[in-house]
């Protein structure tokens, strides 16, 4: 009599939820990175929809395929951008980890950012050192872009569990009437170029993700009164549009572990004739004050267009003019 064999075949099911990343860059234009895992991980039958992969089979492929998976998880959150040869780097044990002491974070398209000027550089070093920095300079210098940057790389290291942004509502030489809708809709157009720079640094979907839970804010100047802003690091963008009241009041804001980045362009003053901007009085007071850090970029650090730097030089010119004559005048 031939004996009765029962063979079972144990299959293992998991499912991998790729969190802080987008992933679009982990999956591959066409899937063709997880297309190149399937046929890495033979045993396995790899399933993704939206953020989340579904994974059925041999159970030992399936521990490999966990730990894989979490480390180009790692790298695209560290990178934004994944190759074929990062997956083979990381299947063989070969990944890079670090990002390079230069680099700050990387963009959506996985271009470094980093200082591209001494100044910039100096901007950087400034936020090492100091917990409130003030950076000064014309427009196209990168400050706002950096800053923000700086941010966000706290952020990831979770050296700061939030993201504070603030702008001024000042309208730049014209009056837009009245704008529809609630408030989110009257105030985003004047933080608008803050919300392009996030995009730029972090997937669409996770930056939406952040500020439904306010881990990332953005809100007009006036929004702050009466806050105190902890555990965090907080910009201030177009803070030459400030009162003196209004900078008084915001730098006043700061809390425990918090870091602070105040920006400006002494050019592009948009107050009314008579009004004094706060930017320039608390440069005054605030200059020789233990711990507070004020770099000032000028037109060598443009890294916009090269006509930026051409219009920009034109107009100091011409501003020049215009003082010489007025001062010949009042002689």
């Amino acid at each position: 009599m031939q004996p009765n064999y029962n063979f079972v075949l144990r299959l293992t099911e998991k499912h991998i939820v790729l969190e802080d990343i987008d992933p679009v860059t982990f999956y591959g234009v066409g899937n063709v990175h997880l297309q190149m895992l399937r046929s890495l991980y033979p045993k396995l039958r790899v399933v993704a929809r939206d953020n989340v992969i579904r994974v059925l089979g041999d159970e030992e492929q399936m521990a490999a395929f966990e730990e894989t998976a979490e480390k180009i998880r790692q790298h695209v959150l560290q990178f934004n951008a994944l190759k074929d040869e990062d997956i083979l780097d990381i299947v063989k044990g070969k990944q890079r980890n670090e990002v390079p002491d230069d680099v700050v974070c990387y963009s959506m398209s996985g271009r470094a950012i980093k200082a591209r000027t001494k100044n910039q550089q100096r901007l950087i070093e400034a936020y090492k050192e100091n917990d409130m920095v003030f950076a000064v300079g014309p427009a196209g210098t990168g400050k706002t872009y950096l800053s923000i940057a700086l941010a966000v790389k706290a952020l990831k290291e979770k050296s700061a569990k939030k993201i504070i942004l603030s702008r001024p509502a000042v309208e730049a030489g014209e009056k837009l009437g009245f704008l529809p809708g609630d408030m989110k809709d009257k105030i985003d157009p004047y933080l608008q170029p803050l919300y392009d720079a996030l995009e730029d640094m972090l997937p669409q979907v996770k930056l939406q993700d952040m500020m439904e839970k306010h881990v990332i804010q953005i809100a007009p100047l006036a929004f702050m009164r009466g806050r105190t802003l902890s555990d965090a690091v907080v910009i201030l963008d177009e803070a030459q549009n400030t009162t003196p009241a209004q900078i008084r009041m915001f730098l006043t804001r700061m809390g425990w572990n918090t870091k602070m980045i105040i920006t400006g362009d002494m050019t592009q003053i948009d107050l009314p004739a008579k009004a004094k901007s706060g930017l320039i009085e608390a440069l005054h007071i605030l200059n020789k004050v233990e711990g507070i850090g004020i770099v000032n970029l000028d037109r060598s650090d443009i890294v916009r267009h090269k006509l930026v730097t051409k219009i920009v030089n034109a107009y100091e010119e011409y501003d020049k003019e215009v003082k010489e004559v007025k001062e010949d005048k009042d002689i």
